[in-house]
């Protein structure tokens, strides 16, 4: 349960038994009160804001208002204390057997407590990494797929229906001298020396074992065939190699797609599905005949200075109007893109989530645009944009990696430190903030590593429970025999550990409202730097320990409270795509 959803219902029924009501004889508008933890722990357990933003409206002093709030929350079950603070603040602090009773919720919802049904059902897209398929996945789509592969996971966690995305840019420039690049690798197979890679061509190794492969399917065959036959198997056979390897890539970072769109099939058939979704712009009056002016600085390579067909972006809120088919009737790039999203709509999605690189900015208006034409406000669209990750090797810039020609892989890096440290370091900074990666820093023991920290924390639980096994003689403690000891839970530091638990529901809520899935990572920290002081305690007065052995219900208590601790930390690492472990070595 959201404890501070659950009061917000509470303080609001208290305000409208008071019987007020606008100045201007309408309901009180409650959209703007909020109930959240004070920013100081001494105030309370609660603070609302109800009084300072209701007072005007309904014609009273804040102040004064607070005071009738505070004297109706008074009465109301579970709470102790009100008190009113500064300019009309009202902090609640609630008695020890709300929090006793909290402890019993979580136990009873296990690693489901915090699951919410906010999301009611909608259909979310959530499309993320979305690489060329040109090479393996380098370290600079780590950070959008960690970002895209848990904002999916916290979705789902809130009662939305999602779908995972990936998008290949199959089609292209890119794509042709991707397939010459294995052409030239495909000779040196047959023993041709091919000498230095020319400019312009991708230089890495992986395209060694593509070529080989050709070599075995066709022998020297393809050197016989015309050019454009030849290059058009090479293409198939090196985008379904390319493919695999990135989804081996992802996988090794636990990062699952459902659905793998091929903009090539945009383009089967001479387009007819890019031309009917111009055709349907045009319908709408989205669609002209027409020339762009020059634009500042480089000239992007779809501008021509002739008359093109146009897409008329800026009626829908675009700074410049975006061209779909050139003079010659070749299709630009942006085309595909509003094929695409039309097929996206059309598959009945509420909300179209982007996840792209901060080198995409440029895409953020010209996508809202589209949206806005295709489906008018029917459909929500959001773009996150992913700040670049430098990575460090104790404090000194890591260098580029042999195999792949002139980047770091992903693989590389899960291989060397592990899929765990890459998911939680990647979601512990805001994914428009810029991140640095220290391959030592993630892999020390020591609290500041925070994957480290948290799942430490986790293992720590799993230790108490095996000494208890050992001091009691029981092999497993039933959650309902922990919940009915809860009520022994009464040390101040124990209750502060339950109220941070109980903090979680409403972390993920916020989390998934604000698409911002780096706010777990954060929680994850902050609970186990409050679990580890409460064992420091116990290590420094043995009163305080989680196993009392002549205080079997005390224990029994004390272990609900761990277990509760458990089930949040796995449940919490579970939706970053992390283990929480049982033993750490």
């Amino acid at each position: 349960m959201n404890i501070f959803a659950d009061f917000h219902e509470r303080i609001k029924n208290a305000i409208l038994s008071l019987g007020l009501e606008a100045s201007d004889g309408r309901a009180l508008d409650f959209t703007r009160m909020t109930v959240e933890p004070p920013r100081d722990s001494s105030h309370g357990d609660l603070a609302t804001n109800a009084a300072m933003v209701l007072a005007k409206a309904a014609g009273q002093n804040p102040r004064a208002l607070a005071e009738q709030i505070a004297e109706k929350l008074r009465g109301e079950p579970d709470v102790a204390d009100v008190t009113i603070a500064g300019p009309g603040f009202v902090n609640l602090t609630l008695d020890h057997g709300f929090w006793q009773a909290q402890l019993r919720d979580m136990l009873a919802a296990g690693t489901d407590y915090g699951r919410s049904t906010i999301g009611k059902g909608l259909s979310v897209n959530v499309e993320y990494v979305s690489a060329n398929p040109t090479g393996p996945m380098h370290v600079g789509h780590c950070r959008g797929a960690v970002v895209g592969d848990t904002l999916a996971n916290l979705l789902a966690f809130t009662g939305h229906q999602v779908t995972r995305e990936y998008y290949i840019n199959d089609a292209g420039a890119q794509i042709d001298v991707l397939a010459r690049s294995v052409m030239l690798r495909y000779r040196e197979a047959l023993g041709e020396n091919i000498g230095e890679i020319p400019p312009g061509l991708y230089p890495g190794e992986y395209l060694i074992p593509v070529a080989q492969s050709l070599l075995g399917e066709y022998g020297s065959g393809l050197l016989g065939m015309a050019e454009d036959k030849a290059l058009e198997i090479v293409k198939d056979r090196t985008i379904e190699a390319m493919m695999k390897l990135i989804r081996e890539d992802l996988a090794a970072l636990n990062v699952h797609h459902d659905v793998f769109f091929s903009e090539r099939s945009l383009h089967a058939g001479n387009g007819g599905t890019i031309r009917s979704a111009i055709n349907d712009l045009t319908l709408n009056g989205h669609v002209y005949k027409g020339k762009l002016p020059p634009p500042k600085g480089q000239k992007p390579e779809d501008w021509e200075d002739r008359e093109q067909t146009l897409f008329r972006s800026t009626a829908v809120g675009d700074d410049i109007d975006r061209p779909l088919m050139k003079s010659d009737g070749s299709f630009t790039y942006f085309a595909a893109d509003v094929a695409y999203m039309k097929d996206k709509i059309g598959r009945g999605f509420d909300h179209l989530i982007y996840v792209l690189g901060a080198d995409h900015s440029g895409y953020v208006k010209r996508l809202q645009a589209l949206a806005r034409a295709l489906a008018g406000e029917k459909v929500e669209l959001t773009v996150l944009l992913c700040q670049l990750v430098k990575l460090f090797r104790d404090g000194e810039p890591v260098r580029m990696s042999k195999r792949s020609g002139d980047f770091v892989t992903l693989r590389e890096v899960v291989d060397e430190v592990g899929r765990d440290p890459i998911r939680f370091m990647m979601l512990y900074r805001k994914n428009d903030a810029p991140l640095d990666f220290d391959f030592a820093r993630v892999t020390e023991q020591s609290k500041d590593n925070p994957v480290f920290y948290v799942q430490y924390a986790s293992a720590r639980t799993h230790s108490v429970f095996r000494q208890a096994a050992e001091q009691f003689g029981e092999g497993s403690f039933d959650r309902a025999s922990l919940a009915a000891a809860a009520e022994k839970l009464t040390d101040d530091a124990e209750i502060a550990l339950v109220k941070k638990l109980a903090e979680y529901p409403r972390m993920i809520e916020a989390a998934a409202l604000a698409l911002e899935p780096h706010r777990i990572a954060f929680y994850l920290y902050d609970l186990a730097s409050a679990f580890h002081a409460l064992w420091n305690r116990g290590t420094d007065n043995p009163d305080l320990r989680f196993l009392k052995v002549n205080d079997r219900e005390l224990t029994y208590a004390r272990l609900g409270l761990v277990q509760g601790v458990s089930d949040v930390v796995t449940s919490g690492l579970a939706l970053l795509g992390a283990d929480a472990p049982k033993e750490m070595r």
